[in-house]
């Protein structure tokens, strides 16, 4: 048996492919358009991961799946090259980011070359491109005008090893997502975009999104909505009450006392009032050096102050309850303050115990009883918080704003309404002073400074660059100060999809972000693929964008992914790939070794893509065998006579083309060695038309060989353009399917159903499956969704 020569064809074909752009698609004249993208990679110094391959090869072969089915598929790549780690990385080896940003670009774009996927190459972007950050900037200008930017102090997440700020889902378990350094609060003036305004929408529309489960559940959690009351408990001796948000308003005839977050405003106010304020100040103080994930922890042991001389009334039974302050309670959701409910609350009842305060077991109210008798406020809450986009690094897009002292003198002689018929926007009257860069003078370069290191100031490099941030006033041309913060990494990856298209056409790209009649044709995306762990970074803040870009009236439509699948973990020999463990996978190693139709059909055989698997090197070798015996087939095929191999073959092409339509590419590569175990054993029936079927099946898995043989069997390239082969379904029958059931989002079971049942049968099936009674144990689903002929996820 000879083995496959894949070097020798994975130069031919990479080569054939880019000289007759066989991938890039004509984008304005396609008749099927479909977007067919997988989160684009960051350019990490030690090159493609195994991760990144096993998405990319994922998302390929259904890209290569739908082009063959009569789609113009359009899959472009690129690479998310600003932000920290970057940064932190050039730090490191002792090299500037923007030499270095040259070399891991031309390391990845050589690795992703070598994996054989379909992608349009003349649509590629980087982030740190100046033609791409002009329209970075483009959209931070557009969303402050229309008064979606605010500058404000507050308590903001500080990195000590980074130097600078992090958005709150950039902290992981008190921790940097970066580094893995502890995260302290700190008090700074920042920047922010209003996502809470989109909040409801947000929250809301997950219900109409084609997405995976476990993701959206992951949003609803962090958007976190709260029906409940505003509830105003008065002071003694003091003008102006606490408001209290509470989900419980029955409870308020067992809330004992109150309490305050440290950083409330409410405790400056009170101030001399308190009788045991340097008591008071100390605590305050301790506190802000603690991590939010610190502070709530349910393990962690319940610390606080009594505000000595305060007293608040019960609205209900007009007793006077204490008042005290405890970082238990943050200052972000609700209103920094709660009433206390012992005898309802665990937080609490733990807090009552430890400082012996009482616990009250009062009978409840009605809700609405207790809403109309106290006349509180009906309202909603979300867990959600404004997105901190501004970051005291250097390797980022400047954020493109300058700071003008006589225009900000101008708008206070000027009401808002006035200002407002005077032509200035709704940005420059919030935050006054501060005047966007107009279009026509983006981008606002990043220049090279040779000291790029963060000072830990508080302030950016930039900040050092008396020519940077001197600049004229975009309004009234005096001398302004630029702003020298730069831009949060995510808002470049929260509208890379945008640009994909307008990319490659010269005259457009100049013009627009996003020109308007390819955005339409081509957006929003028919399929994306990425990890999971994005789904409150990336992926919340990419559909914000899209809902303010529609009602900015730049776009039409309000979320950017029609379709979103997160693929599963990796393992090696059953533990996680990291260079602590030393069990990292390099691709480059197993494509010189195996080739990469050989890498690429063993990271899909290792389970279903959402599920992931365990990478072992012996898999690839059973992998390569079977690659080989193709080959082999192939050099010495003669067409045989037809017989009813040729209708046991309809049945086949449709399993594998329900199984890649399911994302379980492992099950029909199984179904390929069924194939290539038939023709072995019979080869004299194996007609023309089968072995091209059989090519045609196996082409989105092993893209070079396929090429090869295509032509062998005398047929002119490309296999990828060919039509993927059709089935009769009368010939395979139609009475039943294999029902995924999931739980939370997660595969749990499968099960063979009938064809056509419906959600209270299919609920029925999934509920008696001992399986996910076990997982359940008694529990009842809090919600039940079910995809007719294809999954039923139980949430509970």
């Amino acid at each position: 048996m000879k083995n496959y020569p894949f070097q020798k064809i994975e130069k031919k074909w990479t080569s054939f492919w880019i000289q007759k752009k066989v991938f890039q698609p004509d984008l304005k004249k396609a008749k099927k358009p479909f977007y067919n993208l997988m989160m684009f990679p960051y350019p990490s110094a030690e090159g493609l991961h195994v991760g990144n391959m096993y998405a990319f090869t994922g998302s390929d072969i259904y890209g290569r799946f739908m082009r063959m089915r009569g789609n113009d598929v359009f899959e472009p790549i690129g690479l998310d090259g600003f932000g920290i780690h970057s940064e932190n990385y050039a730090i490191k080896i002792g090299a500037h980011p923007m030499k270095q940003a040259r070399v891991t670009e031309k390391n990845f774009y050589r690795q992703l070359l070598m994996i054989g996927n379909g992608f349009a190459w003349d649509n590629r972007l980087e982030t740190y491109d100046p033609e791409y950050y002009r329209w970075t900037q483009w959209i931070f200008t557009e969303l402050f005008r229309a008064g979606l930017v605010s500058r404000k102090k507050s308590p903001v997440n500080w990195c000590p090893s980074c130097k600078t700020v992090l958005a709150d889902e950039q902290v992981i378990s008190g921790k940097c997502e970066r580094c893995d350094s502890e995260v302290v609060k700190k008090d700074l003036e920042q920047w922010f975009f209003k996502t809470t305004k989109y909040a409801g929408k947000l929250l809301d529309n997950l219900d109409k999104l084609d997405w995976s489960e476990k993701v959206k559940i992951a949003q609803r959690n962090w958007i976190g909505r709260s029906e409940g009351a505003l509830i105003k408990f008065a002071v003694v001796g003091f003008k102006s009450p606490i408001s209290v948000f509470t989900t419980r308003p029955d409870t308020i005839l067992g809330a004992t006392y109150l309490v305050l977050a440290p950083e409330s405003a409410v405790i400056p106010d009170l101030q001399k009032k308190i009788k045991n304020w340097g008591e008071v100040k100390k605590y305050v103080e301790k506190a802000e050096g603690k991590s939010e994930a610190e502070r709530i922890s349910e393990e962690r042991a319940k610390t606080g102050v009594e505000l000595k001389g305060v007293k608040a009334i019960n609205p209900v039974n007009n007793m006077e309850i204490p008042v005290w302050v405890s970082d238990y309670v943050v200052e972000g959701y609700g209103t920094g303050a709660i009433m206390a409910v012992p005898a309802y609350d665990e937080r609490d009842f733990a807090f009552s115990e430890k400082f012996g305060l009482p616990v009250v077991k009062a009978p409840l109210i009605p809700k609405e009883q207790a809403i109309k008798q106290i006349k509180a406020k009906k309202t909603v809450e979300y867990r959600l918080r404004d997105w901190l986009i501004s970051r005291q690094r250097y390797w980022g897009p400047p954020i493109p704003l300058v700071y003008c002292e006589h225009c900000a003198e101008a708008l206070k002689r000027m009401t808002p309404k006035q200002a407002a018929t005077k032509g200035w926007t709704k940005g420059e009257i919030e935050n006054s002073g501060w005047i966007p860069v107009r279009a026509k003078d983006l981008p606002v370069v990043l220049p090279y400074v040779k000291n790029f290191r963060p000072t830990g100031s508080g302030e950016s490099p930039l900040a050092s660059l008396k020519n940077f941030y001197e600049a004229k006033c975009p309004r009234c041309g005096k001398t302004g100060h630029r702003e020298t913060d730069v831009s949060d990494t995510f808002l470049d990856s929260a509208w890379y999809f945008l640009r994909y298209p307008s990319v490659n056409d010269k005259s457009l790209s100049k013009r627009n972000a996003f020109d308007p009649k390819l955005t339409k044709k081509w957006l929003p995306v028919d399929m994306y693929l990425g990890g999971a762990e994005h789904a409150v970074l990336h992926l919340l803040y990419s559909r914000f964008l899209t809902m303010a870009l529609k009602d900015l009236k730049h776009i039409d439509f309000e979320e950017p992914f029609t379709v979103f699948h997160a693929h599963g973990l990796l393992l090696k020999n059953g533990a996680k790939i990291s260079k602590s463990k030393g069990n990292v996978i390099n691709p480059d190693d197993y494509i010189k070794k195996f080739g990469a139709d050989a890498f690429r059909m063993h990271l899909m055989f290792l389970g279903p893509l959402e599920e992931g698997g365990d990478f072992r090197d012996s898999g690839i070798v059973g992998i390569t065998r079977l690659l080989d015996r193709v080959w082999n087939f192939a050099l010495n095929f003669k067409p045989g006579r037809r017989t009813g191999l040729s209708e046991w073959l309809n049945s086949s092409i449709k399993k594998i083309t329900k199984n890649i339509s399911d994302l379980r590419y492992n099950v029909a590569i199984s179904e390929l060695m069924v194939i290539m175990n038939k023709f072995s054993e019979r080869p004299d029936e194996v007609t023309k038309k089968d072995f091209e079927t059989f090519v045609l099946l196996l082409a989105p898995f092993a893209p070079f060989m396929t090429e090869e043989i295509w032509q062998k069997l005398g047929n002119k390239p490309s296999v990828h353009l060919k039509s993927w082969p059709s089935f009769r379904e009368s010939a395979v029958g139609s009475g039943s399917f294999e029902m995924v059931i999931q739980v939370n989002g997660r595969v749990r079971d499968r099960v063979e159903a009938e064809a056509g049942i419906d959600a209270k049968e299919a609920e029925k099936i999934a509920l008696g499956r001992p399986k996910i009674k076990t997982l359940l144990k008694g529990a009842k689903p809090i919600r039940v969704i079910f995809v007719e002929g294809r999954l039923i996820n139980i949430v509970a």
